[in-house]
């Protein structure tokens, strides 16, 4: 039997969706104008939204390309964008494994284990999560300068000390897991236990398989966090071919000359492993960000 709505019913309903696709063109707008600017003659940050003489110049330079003008002037890479970003990438990638592995494993003690000051130890990571990490800068930049002299591999100017610098945020990552990990009853780990296994075999074949949308979104965030980071990035890396592309494109944006066309693209480029892990871990995504939300 089909139901009769009000008219007044349909008409917040196109109400809500035109409010929708206002708000969803209010996110686009930004990055439809960065790729409009990669895609300009000239080095303008101002003008259309569709660019009115497309030229591939800004990409070229950005691939690493030279490029040669109508008039047959020939203009070459001022920067190593595809290094930096490989610097980006290499550094996100080890980044996010170890803090994934670290974090997992920390969360199975805080959820399933026994042992005094646990409760405090949790709370006190959060509070610490709670500070700004520009506040650590100094430290960080004395304590890598010490550790230097006697690890030349996690010293200044090193993409050790970047990774070992990202695992600092790993005390949220942390709750999360664990509190998937509280949602798990823990009589399958027992059982499994009571036919034989060891608890790191009960950990490894019985938590783990279950966890994989949370780890994935642990993975994620983590990745994405790492690769966008710069203030830490900006301080302990110095050479150019060190740096990663968040503090590389920097170097676009000179007081006398905004190079805003190969900044554009150098933007774009940096979104595309973001975009190609979010598109291969789709899958998990929305299980790990939903996870809790419905009792059992």
């Amino acid at each position: 039997m089909a139901m009769v709505e009000p008219r007044s019913t349909k008409y917040r309903v196109l109400a809500s969706h035109l409010g929708m696709l206002c708000f969803i063109a209010l996110i686009l707008f930004p990055l439809l104008m960065v790729i409009s600017i990669s895609f300009r003659s000239g080095n303008f940050a101002t003008g259309s939204l569709l660019p009115e003489s497309p030229s591939l110049e800004h990409w070229f330079l950005a691939l690493g390309i030279p490029y040669t003008d109508a008039a047959g002037n020939v203009t070459q890479p001022p920067f190593p964008v595809l290094l930096w970003l490989w610097n980006s990438v290499k550094i996100a990638v080890v980044s996010s494994i170890l803090i994934l592995a670290l974090s997992t494993t920390s969360a199975y003690a805080f959820a399933r284990m026994r042992f005094g000051g646990k409760g405090f130890v949790l709370k006190s990571m959060l509070i610490f999560q709670m500070f700004p990490p520009v506040l650590s800068l100094v430290a960080l930049y004395a304590l890598f300068n010490e550790i230097g002299d006697h690890v030349s591999w996690l010293g200044l100017n090193t993409h050790g000390a970047v990774i070992v610098a990202s695992l600092g945020g790993m005390a949220l990552h942390i709750w999360t897991i664990k509190g998937y990990f509280d949602s798990i009853d823990r009589s399958l780990e027992e059982a499994a236990i009571v036919d034989g296994a060891t608890t790191w075999q009960a950990f490894r074949y019985i938590l783990l398989p279950l966890s994989v949308p949370i780890l994935m979104v642990v993975f994620i965030l983590a990745f994405i966090m790492t690769i966008m980071e710069y203030p830490m990035a900006s301080i302990l890396l110095v050479d150019t071919d060190k740096l990663t592309l968040a503090v590389g494109a920097q170097q676009y944006l000179y007081e006398q000359n905004y190079l805003w066309g190969d900044f554009a693209a150098a933007a774009v480029l940096s979104g595309l492993p973001i975009t190609l892990v979010f598109l291969y871990c789709q899958k998990w995504i929305v299980g790990g960000l939903t996870a809790g939300g419905v009792k059992g």
